[in-house]
């Protein structure tokens, strides 16, 4: 098994981690949440000669999702996450452009496969578990690493704070439920990527992050 490791693209507006993650060995790997700027994500695939089998979202935020179609149509790959619950944003990606002031190439999006808790993603010899983690936004998923204690965890989770949840289909209940119940329980040492700012773990948020002490 070769060693799992992520790359960081950074895109849009927002600044948001547009995430490489791939095998160490065969630079076999997916792309998690391509929301925008996708000359910069191809080039950096390019330069690290990184095969990409799938692109993964989290959820269908225009920062996450708005850059998906472009990335598949280029890639020749499916589209898998988020939960159907976040069909609605997906479909609606164009309007949260205007709604933003946003200019630029994003689409809205049709994944291949919607995904549901208990699912399970892979590359290589990576598995990821899937989790359904509403409350930012109702269709968030997460994708787990048992074997290399590693998660992205999307936009539920950040370094000292957590997701908003005044967008449509927020809710900030189901948000610390969905922390609380869902991701702490993996482990403290579950190292985590978010989708903005820098990542952590899960121990550091239990004890120190404010909104959930």
């Amino acid at each position: 098994m070769g060693q799992l490791n992520a790359g960081i693209v950074p895109v849009t507006p927002f600044q948001q981690n547009c995430t490489i993650l791939f095998d160490m060995d065969d630079k076999t790997g997916v792309v998690v949440d391509p929301g925008g700027d996708v000359d910069r994500i191809m080039a950096a695939l390019s330069d690290n000669g990184i095969r990409i089998g799938a692109i993964w979202l989290t959820h269908g935020h225009i920062d996450h999702a708005g850059g998906a179609m472009e990335l598949k149509e280029a890639l020749g790959v499916d589209i898998l996450g988020p939960h159907e619950d976040d069909r609605f944003l997906l479909e609606n990606i164009e309007n949260q452009a205007v709604r933003f002031g946003i200019d630029g190439a994003v689409r809205n999006c049709v994944p291949d496969r919607f995904l549901v808790e208990g699912d399970k993603v892979s590359f290589g010899s990576h598995a990821f578990e899937v989790l359904h983690c509403p409350g930012h936004a109702p269709g968030h998923v997460v994708y787990f690493n048992p074997a290399a204690r590693f998660a992205h965890v999307g936009d539920v989770l950040f370094h000292g704070s957590i997701g908003r949840t005044d967008l449509p289909g927020g809710d900030h209940d189901a948000l610390i439920r969905s922390i609380k119940d869902k991701l702490l329980p993996l482990g403290d040492d579950v190292g985590f990527i978010c989708g903005h700012g820098p990542g952590g773990r899960f121990g550091e948020e239990r004890r120190n992050n404010p909104f959930l002490v």
